[in-house]
């Protein structure tokens, strides 16, 4: 490290920067007491009042209440965990590469790939790609580099570090400061920081994490949670009643008040003769309203993590799992958006100071950037499955939507007319029934059937509908089972377009079936 010439270094911005303190110590190993700090958990006895003073603060440059009540939601609520961990984890799967700038020479294109092997190099990157997505839902994520020497080469190692340890600029609140025991706020370290400020929304870093719209329903559903908690209490429980005869002595009345109560809690007890328990019915109520609230709340919760519902609550309509499916195309947006912002972050505060150090005299305009695959190769792919099956069923793609997903070079070719599609096409129902032999089965009808029709304009959809077929037909299946894995195949399709599938086979169906009554006949 002392062979680094630290006077020659510039940023991602071009600027010159010191980095000598950076390269010879973490700065938070200067916090002192600041680091040894509890966590306060203002969740506990959360009112209105005390949320709104405590957003105010953050605004003011105060983060520490607002970091750890939005640690005290992630841990409290199980359906914030959940969503923020789908929106999180979603970021470790996602591939990268490093590429070189464009126009770039061979030396560009070598040094890429170097810093490549030094991200591969590292230990747990992905991982560390989970930890700046806690900048998603708090605004911001630190990870703090420590640098040490491999062989000739400065690598870092990254450590993730509370939110509650920073504070905000008081004269530009969009610099993020160390807190110190002055109360100001030190001045980061160059080449010391992964710094990711996320943009949930514009604004503020103390108003741009995602947790700071989350809050409000936390808030609400805690309320409805305590209440429908009440409720049960009350009015789950039938009341017991115990009746003895004039004249009882004190010991008699105990001996039946504890009776009482052993029946409540062990359906068991034992009491003198001629003592009484009557169950009364429980009063009458209902927990929908509680409930209603909780699932409203949390609906929210899931729409301004995911962008959507049914990726986590699908419902019981049969098709509830494949309609998740569909609302993954509007988290992927949102995943995209993540990594693009990531990306930067990577690029500024990681790739650039590992250049700058091993590559003397680098220029950061020309210095190699990491890039997140977010839609490409199976992806892609799965689009054009889509695209495919929706031709088959009638719905195309316009040359600019084409042009736009695909990229240019495509020309329609020609397609026969209807009426040829009509003479090309042989009497369905009679090739089946001539098919048709002694034992068939109640599918082999409609497989047959699927055979003709295979030689219409639909043939793909229709071969496909009919390996189906085959696939239930060869494990002795009902056409119950054909139409559950109809629902598995081309769930993927919007609940018209489905139901479209499902008719068109189901219609084939009524074909067979009306030629096994014939036959019987």
């Amino acid at each position: 490290m002392e062979q680094v010439r630290t006077s020659q270094i510039v940023d991602a911005a071009g600027k010159p920067v010191q980095v000598r303190e950076a390269l010879s110590e973490e700065q938070t190993s200067k916090l002192g007491f600041i680091s040894k700090e509890f966590e306060n958990h203002p969740s506990g006895g959360l009112t209105p009042r005390k949320l709104a003073s405590i957003l105010q603060a953050a605004e003011q440059g105060n983060l520490v209440e607002q970091a750890d009540l939005f640690e005290d939601m992630e841990e409290k609520d199980a359906h914030v965990f959940a969503e923020m961990s789908k929106r999180k984890r979603a970021l470790m799967g996602v591939d990268w590469d490093v590429v070189a700038p464009r126009n770039a020479d061979k030396k560009e294109e070598a040094l890429a790939e170097e810093v490549k092997e030094w991200l591969l190099d590292m230990e747990d990157f992905e991982d560390h790609l989970f930890d700046i997505g806690d900048a998603i839902g708090k605004g911001y994520s630190m990870l703090e580099l420590g640098w040490h020497k491999l062989g000739k080469t400065l690598l870092p190692t990254l450590e993730h570090q509370s939110a509650r340890l920073f504070t905000i600029d008081e004269n530009d609140r969009k610099k993020i400061l160390l807190r110190n025991s002055g109360g100001r706020g030190d001045e980061l370290w160059p080449f010391g920081w992964v710094t990711h400020v996320h943009k949930a929304k514009s604004g503020s870093i103390a108003r741009g994490g995602l947790h700071r719209i989350l809050a409000w329903p936390y808030l609400f559903k805690n309320y409805s949670i305590r209440d429908l908690a009440e409720f049960l209490e009350v009015y789950g429980i039938p009341m017991r009643l115990g009746t003895y005869p004039s004249g009882a002595s004190d010991e008699e009345k105990n001996t039946l008040l504890r009776a009482v109560i052993g029946i409540g809690h062990s359906a068991a007890g034992i009491m003198p003769d001629g003592m009484d328990v009557d169950f009364k019915e429980a009063a009458k109520g209902a927990s929908d309203p509680y409930q209603f609230m909780i699932n409203w709340c949390e609906s929210v919760q899931s729409k301004a993590i995911l962008g959507g519902t049914l990726t986590s609550t699908a419902q019981n309509t049969g098709l509830g799992s494949n309609l998740g499916d569909i609302h993954n195309e509007v988290r992927h947006d949102l995943l995209v958006s993540d990594v693009r912002q990531i990306a930067g972050t990577l690029n500024r505060d990681l790739l650039w100071p590992m250049v700058a150090l091993n590559i003397p005299g680098a220029d950061p305009r020309r210095g190699p950037r990491i890039k997140f695959i977010s839609e490409e190769g199976e992806e892609l792919n799965e689009r054009a499955e889509r695209d495919k099956l929706l031709f088959d069923m009638g719905y195309r793609l316009n040359q600019e939507k084409l042009t736009e997903i695909y990229g240019e070079g495509y020309e329609p070719v020609p397609t026969n007319t209807p009426e040829q599609n009509d003479a090309a096409r042989p009497n369905a129902a009679a090739t089946a029934a001539a098919k048709a032999g002694d034992n068939e089965t109640e599918l082999d009808g409609v497989v047959n059937q699927l055979a003709t029709q295979a030689q219409s304009p639909l043939d793909d959809l229709y071969n496909r509908i009919k390996s189906l077929l085959e696939e239930v037909d060869d494990n002795g299946g009902t056409l119950e089972d054909f139409q559950d894995r109809l629902v598995e195949a081309f769930g993927f399709l919007d609940p018209e377009e489905l139901a479209d599938v499902i008719q068109m086979a189901l219609a084939t169906a009524e074909l067979a079936g009306r030629y096994e009554v014939s036959e019987n006949d």
